[in-house]
């Protein structure tokens, strides 16, 4: 079953199954679909999946992160966040592209990373 849009990373390369929980700091490339609880922090130039089941407590540097289950930390998405209907997000998202559709949940701030304004001197 594929979950959200199709790229040239959706070939899943790991996956954490429901009932699984690990605790501490996971770094990986390709696409990772995680079901079970992470508590810790997460890292990656590629894509991170948040299955429907996954209850994930930590901060999240990715390239993509396509949401369908609850995330409470922050987001850094260098492309693209998706959260889905069934996505949860309590905590900041930094994204160049932050699509929300309907029922999905996100409570916290938002914010561009298109770029920092230019500081001007006074």
């Amino acid at each position: 079953m594929k979950l959200g849009r199709k790229s040239r990373s959706d070939d899943i390369k790991g996956f954490l199954d429901e009932g699984t929980a690990l605790t501490g700091e996971l770094s990986f490339s390709g696409t990772l679909r995680v079901d079970g609880n992470l508590h810790g922090s997460i890292k990656t130039s590629d894509v991170l999946v948040v299955g429907k089941s996954a209850s994930i407590h930590a901060d999240i540097q990715a390239g993509e992160v396509r949401i369908h289950g609850s995330v409470s930390g922050n987001i850094d998405g260098s492309r693209r966040v998706d959260i889905f209907a069934t996505g949860r997000v309590h905590g900041s998202i930094r994204t160049p592209q932050l699509v929300i559709e309907a029922g999905g949940r996100f409570d916290g701030r938002s914010r561009s990373s298109l770029g920092d304004p230019e500081e001007t001197p006074t």
